[in-house]
């Protein structure tokens, strides 16, 4: 498929995991993409297959204001519009609020939820002209609680509310505003997790599908919700988690 050509794509945390994919998917549907992350190097990696004029590289740090607005501009710059932005970058920091640090704590919301805003409202002006698409990347955890994950449960949950107000607000300047909400995905985030068969086993008594996810899975729902597809479809967390969600919580008998 070739669905994003002449379209101009910003993913955030585009240099490995969910992001890397998001942002590969994209270029291989013909997207032009700037590719936003805290370390060049991976960035250039992702870039390297592709023809320069096809992508930007730029290295920023989404929880500075700053360093947000200014990358919005030098997409603009290179590429003269914006379609889509993929709001993707993360940390996870493990703790309940008895045991989390204010800075523990701050990490995570600057990140997961400021970062999220930042670039949204950075964008906006530019997404208002294209008629674009804003997909967050949220998570289960932001549906639902986990143990000893206070900030990171707070944090994703605001982004999924935050995904309902946007939708809200923006659809009549024409910007779907989605989220996709996935659960465990074999990332650089989760790779401690991945080599924990006894976990594995754990997730997939839950799993209707056999998992762990694959951040290939995550990204073509991404792509699936920014392309004309889903022209009528906003205001949406949708679940990429096997179906887990769709279980009531009760062990398997």
């Amino acid at each position: 498929m070739q669905r994003f050509v002449d379209k101009v794509v910003v993913v955030t945390g585009a240099g490995s995991g969910i992001g890397k994919a998001t942002a590969e998917r994209f270029l291989n549907e013909g997207a032009k993409v700037a590719l936003v992350g805290r370390t060049k190097s991976k960035l250039e990696d992702v870039a390297k297959p592709y023809p320069e004029s096809q992508v930007l590289v730029i290295e920023a740090d989404v929880s500075n204001e700053e360093d947000v607005n200014q990358l919005v501009l030098a997409a603009l710059e290179k590429f003269g519009r914006l379609d889509v932005l993929v709001n993707n970058a993360g940390v996870v920091t493990q703790g309940d609020v008895g045991s989390l640090s204010t800075d523990d704590w701050r990490k995570v919301m600057a990140t997961d939820l400021d970062g999220v805003f930042y670039a949204s409202r950075a964008a906006i002006p530019h997404l208002k002209t294209s008629k674009g698409s804003i997909i967050h990347v949220g998570s289960v955890s932001g549906t639902g609680g986990d143990w000893g994950m206070a900030a990171y449960n707070a944090a994703k949950g605001a982004v999924t509310n935050l995904t309902r107000a946007m939708a809200m607000d923006h659809g009549k300047d024409g910007i779907r505003v989605n989220a996709v909400c996935p659960s465990f995905t074999k990332t650089g985030m989760t790779e401690d997790m991945v080599d924990d068969r006894k976990l594995i086993d754990k997730f997939n008594e839950r799993f209707a599908l056999e998992g762990p996810g694959k951040p290939e899975d995550v990204a073509a729902v991404i792509a699936f919700l920014a392309s004309e597809d889903a022209r009528f479809v906003t205001g949406v967390n949708l679940p990429v988690d096997g179906g887990m969600s769709a279980s009531n919580g009760q062990p398997p008998q």
